[in-house]
């Protein structure tokens, strides 16, 4: 079932489904976002393309599990709004996008896969890297609230 397709009831006005609609595209339409799907794509095809029974370090796994967080946390992290969330949400994004690199290397060096495919997806997350530095420099350190847990991100 698609959010899009979530019967809210009478509760639910035209304008708030309409502005939720106007969210949800202007995140879709992030660069940020748009590299996290391509990324997840890659990683999708790319462990696809090896056999299970060759997988004894679960990398299919790994990899898609790192692959699968990245879009998540960026609509999270929009969504979110504050600077402390949008920062935190920026870490776990940081770490899945450095263990999906770090897995694919692993790939790599078992063979498990044409190196062309590992390379595409190096490519992809470098590329993202940068989309995703430039994404958290648009941050406002100013938007934010006291959570209770310090200041972390200050």
């Amino acid at each position: 079932m698609d959010l899009d397709d979530f019967n809210c009831g009478s509760d639910f006005s035209d304008d708030a489904y309409r502005q939720y609609q106007q969210q949800k595209e202007r995140i879709d339409q992030l660069p940020v976002m748009v590299k996290a799907r391509e990324i997840f794509e890659i990683t999708y095809a790319l462990t696809e393309a090896f056999e299970a029974d060759d997988d004894s370090l679960r990398l299919r796994e790994r990899m898609m599990e790192s692959a699968c967080t990245l879009g998540p946390k960026i609509a999270g992290a929009e969504a979110g709004d504050f600077y402390t969330i949008r920062m935190e949400n920026a870490v776990l994004i940081k770490m899945s996008a450095r263990d999906l690199q770090a897995q694919n290397s692993l790939l790599m060096s078992e063979n498990l896969v044409d190196a062309s495919y590992t390379l595409l997806l190096r490519k992809s997350i470098q590329d993202f890297r940068e989309l995703f530095v430039e994404w958290v420099a648009s941050f406002d350190r100013n938007n934010d609230i006291e959570d209770g847990w310090g200041t972390l991100f200050r």
